[in-house]
C-alpha cells in the first residue's frame, strides 16, 4: 500500500504561481512512474505531467513552458512547479504513481483555484 500525500494547492490570480508537493510513503525510486492528474468542474480527468525513474518527462500541450514536473528522492517527493496559470487551470489536481507491473496509487486531491 502506498500513501500519498499531496499539498500546495489554493487560491491564486491570474499569473501567479504555485508548487504543489506529493509526498510517498515508499522510496520512489523503486517506482516506475510519477505524474500529476487534474480534474477541472465539468469535465474528464487529464494528465498534467508525468517523470518516469529514468527521467522522461510528458506534459500535457495546455502546459508546456508553464508547468515543470521534478523530484526529490531523499524526500520521496515529487513536485508540479505551476507558472502563469490561467483560469483554465483550475482544477482539483491529483497524485499518481504507478510501478511497472501495473499496480498504480492515488493521491485525495488537492485544488487549485485562479481568480482574481
Amino acid at each position: 500500500q502506498v500513501e500519498l500525500l499531496e499539498s500546495g494547492g489554493g487560491l491564486v490570480q491570474p499569473g501567479g504561481s504555485l508548487r504543489l508537493s506529493c509526498a510517498a510513503s515508499v522510496n520512489i525510486l523503486t517506482i516506475n512512474t510519477m505524474g500529476w492528474y487534474r480534474r477541472a468542474p465539468g469535465k474528464e480527468r487529464e494528465l498534467v505531467a508525468s517523470l518516469t525513474n529514468v527521467g522522461l518527462k510528458t506534459y500535457a500541450d495546455s502546459v508546456k513552458g508553464r508547468f515543470t514536473i521534478s523530484r526529490d528522492n531523499a524526500k520521496n517527493t515529487v513536485y508540479l512547479e505551476m507558472n502563469s496559470l490561467q483560469s483554465e487551470d483550475t482544477a482539483v489536481y491529483y497524485c499518481n504513481v504507478a510501478y511497472s507491473y501495473g499496480r498504480q496509487y492515488w493521491g485525495l486531491g488537492t485544488l487549485v483555484t485562479v481568480s482574481s
